[in-house]
């Protein structure tokens, strides 16, 4: 895996303001089509090791790259406990439209993952391939107990403690609710371009069964599934880096 030198890649932050008035974070490297676009999981940034690698390989490959983060997260402005997914999804679209043009693979991290397959559905001739880093779609559905469901509607908001430590996960009922209604995998996925997923198969919060599932009810005819032995959900170690850079690069390759 190329050393990730941010310093050598270093793109500056600029801010789009939404029609509400926030101002979101973003970090765009101009280069040659289809662009990237890095879209960061529930309460991660575009900072993060996937992001910053995904960046480098880009502009090793004079690719364009656009990376986010959604309000309340990151360096954007808002209140977390104000995002849904709704909300979020609405964002990286609104960030679509007016920051680039032409084909773009579209790369999403954990609820990314999610996000990417709705603006997949919503600007099919615009979304050239999509790869899910262990892909979250209707974790509302599937990652919440009937007691956890019932706590976010007695008291509006549901905290998770992390594994790896640190400040509780927040959840609050109208990011539930959003989720919800955004759920996809209860049938066939009208999605037909190239589709990468890449997951660990010690994921313990998003299971491999998921990956597997949402496979399954992909309409693409080209659909991959790459379960990375001994991983966990981050997919952060070089090795896991790796595996992305090699999917990511098999398909900007062919077109260029």
């Amino acid at each position: 895996m190329p050393e990730i030198d941010v310093n050598a890649n270093y793109t500056e932050v600029s801010r789009w303001t939404t029609g509400s008035g926030v101002r979101l974070a973003y970090r765009q490297r101009a280069g040659n089509a289809p662009t990237l676009l890095f879209l960061p999981g529930y309460a991660s940034d575009m900072n993060g090791a996937k992001a910053l690698a995904l960046d480098t390989f880009a502009a090793e490959r004079g690719l364009a790259m656009l990376r986010f983060d959604y309000s309340g997260t990151g360096a954007s402005g808002g209140r977390f406990e104000d995002g849904t997914l709704t909300s979020w999804l609405a964002e990286a679209r609104a960030m679509i439209d007016g920051l680039t043009a032409g084909p773009l693979i579209l790369i999403g991290s954990s609820m990314g993952g999610w996000v990417a397959l709705h603006l997949t559905l919503g600007m099919p001739e615009r979304v050239q391939a999509l790869v899910g880093i262990a892909a979250a779609p209707d974790f509302t559905d599937w990652g919440f107990t009937a007691e956890d469901q019932a706590q976010l509607r007695a008291t509006g908001k549901f905290e998770r403690t992390s594994e790896q430590g640190g400040d509780p996960q927040l959840t609050t009922l109208r990011f539930w609710e959003s989720g919800q209604a955004l759920r996809l995998l209860g049938g066939p996925i009208a999605i037909d371009c190239p589709v990468r997923l890449i997951h660990g198969d010690a994921d313990a919060d998003v299971p491999p069964a998921i990956a597997v599932r949402l496979m399954a009810e992909l309409r693409s005819a080209d659909v991959q599934l790459t379960l990375v032995k001994g991983s966990g959900h981050r997919l952060s170690e070089p090795r896991e880096i790796e595996a992305i850079l090699r999917t990511v690069a098999a398909l900007v390759e062919p077109v260029q």
